[in-house]
């Protein structure tokens, strides 16, 4: 792997880039917002349409400009041609518009993630907002992680300690009675439903303390996000327990719980 990857990991700078890459795809989504776009349906069912296209497309040319040596795994480009056969050491997971159902519904809660993976575990991540116009990074390793508005200053974000009520977050997939019982499974009496890894990045910020999740996802649904999470000092740990990993079968996760303090 070339230096200027790892070099760039290390001082923060890729994460940085990856931030403008995310704010450049978001602004490629805006103007198919609450415009009327038509989702088609993919062979798994979800939703895809235009907007998420033009958001990949950007991200693949972009990244592959800046580290061409890693290989990316991309949503739309896996539903249209299968998953990479094998992985290297390196590789990026990439969703391109995170929440197609609700950005196509005309709410705000979709986001645009790209994470970068190291044998099975996301070193860095962005997740970015085009409806409020916010981003969110991990930083370089052990530096925490951080937040802005498209283009200002990034201020630092943590996950708060654990409150004596906390609140979850939940899929808005989830009927009330589910969501009841899976808040209640980690101590959260109080729920509220959100789409998109914007879970991941209200955690990380100290808004909310769980995101439980028994339905499936895609590895490019939680990577970014839990990037993020884990620099701010949060954790997301598969069902037995572990840190949620990557590079698995067909990039399928199984249930997991994004957690806070």
């Amino acid at each position: 792997m070339s230096t200027r990857l790892t070099a760039d990991l290390a001082s923060g700078a890729l994460a940085e880039a990856l931030a403008d890459i995310a704010e450049d795809a978001a602004r490629v989504i805006l103007p198919y917002w609450r415009s009327g776009v038509v989702a088609e349906t993919k062979a798994d069912d979800s939703p895809v349409t235009q907007a998420d296209r033009e958001a990949e497309a950007l991200i693949l040319e972009r990244l592959a400009a800046l580290y061409p040596e890693v290989q990316a795994v991309a949503e739309e480009a896996v539903a249209a041609n299968g998953a990479p056969k094998t992985l290297g050491e390196w590789f990026w997971l990439i969703d391109p518009l995170d929440g197609t159902r609700g950005f196509v519904e005309g709410r705000e809660s979709y986001t645009v993630n790209i994470a970068l993976i190291h044998h099975d575990a996301p070193v860095a991540g962005v997740v970015s907002a085009p409806a409020t116009g916010i981003t969110w990074r991990s930083g370089a390793p052990g530096k925490g992680a951080f937040r802005r508005r498209f283009g200002e200053t990034w201020t630092a974000i943590k996950v708060r300690e654990r409150p004596a009520a906390p609140i979850a977050l939940m899929s808005h997939s989830l009927t009330d009675e589910d969501a009841g019982r899976l808040g209640a499974r980690y101590g959260c009496a109080e729920w509220q439903g959100m789409d998109s890894s914007l879970k991941f990045c209200l955690i990380a910020e100290g808004r909310f303390d769980a995101y439980p999740r028994t339905g499936p996802t895609s590895e490019w649904d939680t990577a970014a996000g839990q990037a993020v999470l884990e620099a701010a000092g949060g954790r997301v740990l598969a069902e037995g327990g572990e840190l949620l990993r990557y590079g698995k079968p067909g990039h399928a996760n199984g249930g997991f719980v994004a957690l806070g303090g």
